[in-house]
């Protein structure tokens, strides 16, 4: 028996991608059971994964069910060092659990106001002062980040880590909701738009049904920002 993650739609579940991003980055297989959100199969879905209540949610190969990304991820991390899920360097890897960790239990005005939607981008979203202030919250992790740990590649440490695939949704946000960030920021969201394992799920998620009605937004909307190498963000 490997390991089974319960997932909810690709397209709005923000938490189900960072979940399978931490097993597709890791190389790990899993088999993933997904449920359309706010639906009796959703709720059926979760009851087999009981007494996780969210998804995602994690099955063991021993059988014992855990929920909470990043429980998973601390998992996955520890049983599968080979991955290098976490930064190597002792600083780095404790910085990249406190971004991590932030992201995990912060940035609700952002999430209320921009809830993940990987099929339609916004001309504008209209953002609050308050959603403006967790995107400057975190422009400044992301740049504490990749200019203490960063030279080494695109990502936030450099190399990718379990803190990029917390902020992976929103990077997503800030494409989808065409939100005003810096040069530097925009750069990052660039590098998760031709990510292929990123570019993989979204393009799974648009053929799982109908749109979800709550998501919906009466805002103009653009095409999804990115050409094939998602070079394009936040256009003048």
């Amino acid at each position: 028996m490997g390991y089974e993650l319960a997932i909810g739609d690709r397209s709005y579940s923000s938490w189900s991608l960072r979940g399978w991003l931490v097993f597709a980055k890791a190389g790990v297989p899993v088999k993933t059971v997904s449920g359309r959100l706010y639906s009796d199969d959703f709720k059926r879905l979760l009851a087999e994964f009981a007494p996780a209540r969210l998804a995602p949610a994690l099955r063991l190969p021993s059988g014992l069910v855990i929920g909470e990304t990043l429980a998973i991820a601390e998992t996955i991390a520890e049983r599968h060092p080979e991955a290098g899920l976490w930064p190597a360097d002792p600083d780095a890897r404790a910085m990249a659990r406190w971004l991590a960790s932030e992201m995990h239990a912060g940035f609700t005005a952002l999430r209320s106001h921009c809830p993940m939607n990987l099929r339609v981008s916004y001309l504008d979203c209209a953002p609050t002062e308050a959603v403006l202030a967790d995107l400057a919250r975190i422009e400044s992790l992301w740049s504490m980040a990749q200019t203490a740990h960063g030279a080494e590649g695109p990502w936030l440490f450099g190399k990718w880590s379990l803190a990029d695939a917390f902020f992976a949704p929103v990077a997503a946000r800030i494409a989808g909701y065409n939100l005003p960030v810096g040069a530097e920021a925009a750069a990052y969201v660039a590098t998760w738009l031709a990510d292929p394992e990123f570019r993989a799920w979204r393009a799974e998620g648009l053929s799982e049904g109908p749109d979800q009605p709550f998501y919906k937004r009466d805002w103009p909307t653009r095409p999804w920002p990115g050409d094939a190498r998602g070079s394009v963000v936040n256009p003048s």
